[in-house]
């Protein structure tokens, strides 16, 4: 580190800088600005920082710039989830785990590592092992540990869960009483595919890549309560039952109302949700509906929505629904909660509108219309025979332009209020926030282990980043403070020290952190360190 004095206009500006090589070229890194030059020249405060440094190195003589290192940033933000870590007992749980093997690695260490530059700077495996030094006194572990903690995470996922679950419902006060559960693919750096990781449907138009499928669980918050794995070529429906069976034996929840989208609500899965005393608010499959369903939809008596920002109206039914598992006849008694509003019809007719126009792009070009996917564009599609040429189904648009508008959610509870059950429905946007958060933020995919071991160990990892992420969050949330995943990440990267060498001794310089670390640290009633700390003398 060195200072650079550069002119802009009429005045003079002080900077400290950090020089590095980019291919071969010398650059400079801006660290901090220390201001123009005129006030710094016989400015007390100044004098006081220099003499200040001269101090903790013990000179006698006066500082001379020249003797200062070049600095080395280090980051110290990770104690905010360090703190989160030790809250959930993380460290004891994965003692606890590490006593009943072999291994003479710190097992929370290595996994808080893998953990926190998840959160911090995602990458590979191996670039964490490589850059683990960017973290400010973290215990430096090694490669074959980071890997063999996979080995040993993958095979104590319910435990870590279980411990995590109980720790949460006991420390945090927390009431589980609506869970969301939804269902996503990660997709891997490969094309070979195993009893686990498999060419499926992609939810993100990955068709040419194995995958696996996510089936994740999350309270009433956004926070984690468990997830399952599944093969790649797992159809969405199928995965339920295992979340149910998580539900009952992992962690006894029983009291709950299970909240998913409509790939999952199957009658078959939701009659095993009733069969199990779990109650549900799925969304209904309207356009699919009875023509006895249809004609209540259209023959008006709608309630309006009190509080409701879009002039959301509603009205309630009651449907019993008959059908076979194999060869038993069962039935399913649910209740319907239609709902309409002015604002979704506006965007029904523009997103119909956007496939009409692309219906007809595809009609100018008959070559591409087999090609295309039966769910988009091609549903205004048709054709009266084989030999005859395409043309806009006309019919087709008439009749869904019908539900502009109209959405329908069912539910078994029939207790429950219309109010409730819209209200907990529309909260599903926090599990697809979830995946999100997981799919950009922590950068979960591509996957690029291969082992089903350390698959299964680094989703484990994934997980345990997700909870400390998402409690942080909740934590701001309870304090009226507003944050994304990614602002909290750029706060928490804020917060660095300048690591320099002056006569002989080692010095942590504290750089300027953004307003929402410090509301950070204060939320989770951490001291900040000293402006300027001795190496041997920093404790976090």
């Amino acid at each position: 580190m060195f200072i650079k004095i550069t002119k802009s206009g009429n005045y003079k500006y002080c900077q400290a800088v950090e020089s590095f090589k980019q291919a071969g070229v010398t650059r400079h890194k801006v660290l901090f600005n220390l201001g123009r030059l005129d006030i710094i020249e016989g400015n007390e405060t100044f004098q006081n920082f220099a003499r200040r440094l001269l101090e903790l190195s013990k000179a006698d003589s006066p500082l001379s710039l020249g003797s200062i290192s070049e600095a080395e940033i280090t980051n110290w933000g990770y104690v905010a989830y360090k703190k989160i870590w030790e809250a959930f007992s993380l460290d004891k749980i994965l003692a606890s785990i590490a006593s009943g093997t072999k291994i003479t690695f710190d097992l929370s260490k290595t996994s808080f590592l893998m953990a926190v530059s998840h959160l911090l700077n995602p990458s590979s495996k191996l670039s964490i092992y490589n850059n683990q030094d960017k973290y400010t006194n973290l215990s430096p572990v090694g490669l074959n540990d980071i890997y063999r903690s996979l080995d040993i995470l993958a095979g104590s996922k319910e435990k870590i869960e279980k411990e995590i679950f109980e720790t949460n419902k006991n420390l945090f006060n927390m009431s589980v009483d609506v869970v969301f559960y939804d269902v996503t693919t990660f997709s891997f750096s490969s094309v070979i595919a195993d009893d686990l990781k498999d060419f499926g449907y992609s939810k993100k138009g990955k068709p040419n890549k194995v995958q696996v499928v996510m089936g994740l669980l999350i309270d009433c918050y956004g926070r984690p309560i468990g997830y399952e794995l599944f093969s790649g070529n797992t159809f969405d429906g199928k995965t339920l039952p295992a979340a149910l069976d998580a539900l009952e034996k992992r962690f006894g929840i029983r009291k709950v109302v299970i909240v998913a989208d409509k790939g999952i609500a199957s009658k078959v899965n939701l009659k095993e949700i009733t069969d199990k005393g779990y109650s549900y608010i799925f969304a209904y499959r309207l356009k699919s509906a009875s023509d006895k369903i249809k004609a209540q939809v259209f023959s008006g008596g709608y309630t309006k929505l009190q509080d409701s920002d879009e002039s959301l109206s509603y009205k309630v039914i009651s449907n019993t629904d008959s059908f076979y598992i194999g060869s038993k006849k069962e039935s399913l008694t649910q209740k319907i909660v239609i709902t309409y509003s002015e604002k979704r019809a506006k965007k029904d007719k523009i997103d119909r509108q956007r496939m009409i126009d692309k219906a007809q792009d595809l009609l100018e070009n008959f070559s591409k219309i087999k090609a295309s996917n039966r769910r988009g564009a091609k549903k205004y599609i048709k054709q009266e025979a084989e030999n005859i040429d395409y043309f806009l189904d006309v019919a087709a648009i008439k009749k869904d332009s019908r539900f502009d508008g109209y959405y329908a959610i069912a539910t078994n509870q029939d207790d429950l209020e219309p109010e409730d059950v819209i209200s907990a429905y529309h909260n599903l946007w926090k599990i697809e926030q979830s995946f999100r958060i997981m799919k950009s933020s922590l950068e979960v995919e591509p996957v690029f282990v291969w082992t089903q071991k350390r698959i299964k160990g680094h989703f484990v990892i994934c997980f345990l980043a997700f909870l400390l992420e998402r409690h942080l969050e909740f934590k701001l949330y309870k304090n009226n403070i507003s944050a994304s995943a990614e602002k909290i990440r750029e706060a928490l990267n804020s917060l660095n020290f300048a690591k320099v060498s002056l006569n002989e001794n080692t010095y942590f310089i504290k750089t300027k952190a953004t307003d929402l670390a410090n509301k950070i640290l204060r939320i989770l009633k951490i001291g900040p360190p000293k402006n300027i700390t001795p190496v041997e003398e920093l404790s976090l």
